[in-house]
């Protein structure tokens, strides 16, 4: 196990290293390096799972699983944070996106070192390989015996298909928090924070989680305490704060901005004459889906490659200008790059534009390759009526202006970070106080009646309420109190979930299944994000996605009620006796 552990390890730090090299447009070889680095991380994880059960003793492996959870959270946000100051300080050629590759190719290695030198090669049932046989042919036939015979752990079974959906629920809403933070309009500021946020506080509470099933723990009816009063009060207190505090804390977005008659509202807006106000010889070009980078999937029979094509209002007039007047406060371009364009000034009001740095934009638009859809964003000084201008600077030879559309964005949300970290540590500790109080007293039988499987059961709850909660999410307080709630469960299912598998495996066939349970995981995990891309495709928005995960929660509770873990547990071990008991 550790031998290939070390294969997969050097394969995916290889993969993540070389990413430094890639620049912009280089989309095809990151592509690679991306793809090496995935099978990397991917096959390294299940060897390091599949130490599991050899490493700790069934009683030990809900806490040495959710240590390991902990610590990763630790190391990950740590590295996060260092990656995020090189992004912001060193943008240029994107400097700090590349050196942040490295950072993770070095740091995966050198935390790597431990585990190499310190835990032993595990016993396991394995013979020498026989004249002509190939290891590689060897542990295929292998996985698949042991998909032959997976009915002979019929509980294992069970439970492997209710993870497959839960899991894929749990991974679909930490992949799409950012795209789905980004749709209602949080800042840049707010989601990287509160990535960081789900990194640390995922720390303490992936250990509180480890005792929740540990009867020995003095402190567990605490802790029991402590965790349900965050999956009650989070969501009360969020929705409260954002019905009765005032809008400038909680983030709540203004009014939509509306169309005047004399200025556009908010939303996207073709370029064409009777909206736009355009100086110059223009024409208008269509651009295929496919030139676009985007074609309709295999399974979208609902999707017309027509409707994916893009209109494209184009100049090479030296003189040329566009105009638009719009009702509100930030806006978005969308345009083209390419060898024949120039570049073009940016104004507001008849006012430049002006950077960080207090100079004027400019949008330059020349590039040896040609590329659509790229966006630029600019912001006025307040709300109101505006009149953005592009001009065409004829400063080269090269004078095309291509603009796609401008979209007027949403309101902008105003908060204040401090109050509402405040607002969440006044949370804590009320929560520390009423499971010091009524913890002993009141949670007794929960505290007993709870297992690792029911602790399971216990973060699915809350899931579920995040993913019915988030349908409805549309405030900045919200975002934080939600993201907050998934670092109270995500690392503690994760790890008791792991622990599970680990109690109702084969110690001596552990490699096998943990293999069996990623590629199964892998097959599996296409159904949520499916269901997500429905949502957007179907309702021009990601809510209805999100509240469907509520159902891949529910389905998972059910079905892990259903499992006997005791009897799993058996059966893994008379299959142990079988196999380490013949050598």
């Amino acid at each position: 196990k550790k031998k290939f552990l070390s294969i997969f390890v050097a394969i995916g730090v290889i993969g993540t290293g070389l990413l430094f090299l890639i620049d912009t447009g280089d989309w095809l070889l990151a592509s690679v390096f991306f793809v090496i680095g995935r099978i990397g991380f991917g096959a390294a994880n299940v060897f390091y799972d599949s130490l599991l059960p050899h490493i700790a003793k069934e009683e030990d492996q809900d806490r040495i699983s959710t240590y390991g959870y902990a610590l990763g959270y630790l190391g990950g946000g740590i590295l996060l944070a260092i990656n995020i100051v090189m992004i912001f300080q060193f943008p240029d050629n994107n400097a700090g996106i590349r050196w942040s590759f490295l950072t993770v190719a070095v740091w995966w290695i050198l935390f790597s070192i431990p585990i190499f030198r310190q835990v032993p090669e595990p016993q396991g049932s394995g013979k020498k390989l026989k004249p002509g046989e190939n290891i590689v042919r060897v542990s295929f036939s292998r996985i698949a015996k042991t998909l032959r015979e997976i009915s002979q752990f019929r509980e294992l079974f069970k439970y492997l298909i209710s993870f497959l959906i839960y899991n894929d629920g749990i991974g679909i809403i930490i992949s799409v928090a950012v795209i789905y933070g980004t749709e209602l309009g949080f800042g840049t500021t707010e989601l990287v924070l509160a990535i960081l946020l789900v990194q640390f506080v995922g720390i303490p509470y992936s250990l509180v989680f480890g005792n929740l099933p540990a009867k020995s723990n003095k402190r567990q009816t605490f802790y029991v305490a402590f965790v349900i009063f965050n999956i009650l009060a989070l969501p009360l207190v969020g929705i409260g704060s954002r019905a009765f505090l005032p809008q400038e804390l909680t983030g709540t977005p203004s009014a939509d901005f509306v169309a005047s008659a004399t200025a556009v509202g908010q939303g996207r807006h073709v370029v064409d004459d009777t909206t736009f106000s355009l100086s110059g010889d223009w024409s208008a070009t269509t651009v295929s889906g496919t030139e676009r980078g985007e074609t309709c999937a295999w399974y979208a029979s609902w999707c017309d490659e027509a409707a994916l094509a893009a209109t494209y209002a184009m100049t090479s007039d030296a003189d040329g200008r566009l105009d638009l007047a719009f009702n509100g406060q930030a806006i978005k371009i969308t345009h083209s790059m390419g060898p024949d364009h120039g570049s073009w000034a940016v104004e507001i009001d008849g006012q430049p534009v002006l950077d960080e740095d207090g100079n004027s934009i400019i949008i330059d638009a020349n590039q040896p390759t040609i590329r659509y859809d790229v966006t630029q964003e600019f912001q006025a000084g307040e709300e109101g009526e505006h009149v953005l201008s592009l001009i065409n600077t004829a400063d080269s030879d090269n004078t095309l202006i291509s603009i796609a559309q401008v979209e007027v964005s949403p309101p902008l949300r105003a908060s204040s970070l401090p109050s509402i970290i405040g607002i969440l540590l006044v949370v804590q500790a009320v929560g520390a106080i009423f499971a010091f109080l009524f913890g002993p007293r009141f949670f007794r039988g929960i505290a007993n009646w709870l297992d690792t499987k029911r602790s399971i059961m216990l973060a699915l709850s809350a899931y579920a309420i995040i993913a019915i909660w988030g349908f409805f999410l549309n405030s900045v307080v919200e975002f934080w109190f939600l993201a907050w709630l998934v670092a109270v469960v995500q690392g503690g299912s994760q790890a008791l979930s792991r622990s599970l598998y680990a109690t109702m495996t084969p110690k001596s066939m552990s490699g096998e299944f943990f293999g069996f349970f990623s590629i199964m995981s892998k097959f599996a995990s296409f159904l949520s994000p499916l269901v997500f891309v429905l949502s957007v495709a179907l309702f021009d928005s990601s809510r209805p996605g999100i509240a469907s995960l509520f159902f891949f929660f529910a389905i998972g509770i059910y079905l892990l009620s259903r499992v006997d873990v005791e009897a799993g547990k058996a059966t893994a071990d008379k299959k142990d006796a079988e196999l380490l008991g013949s050598q």
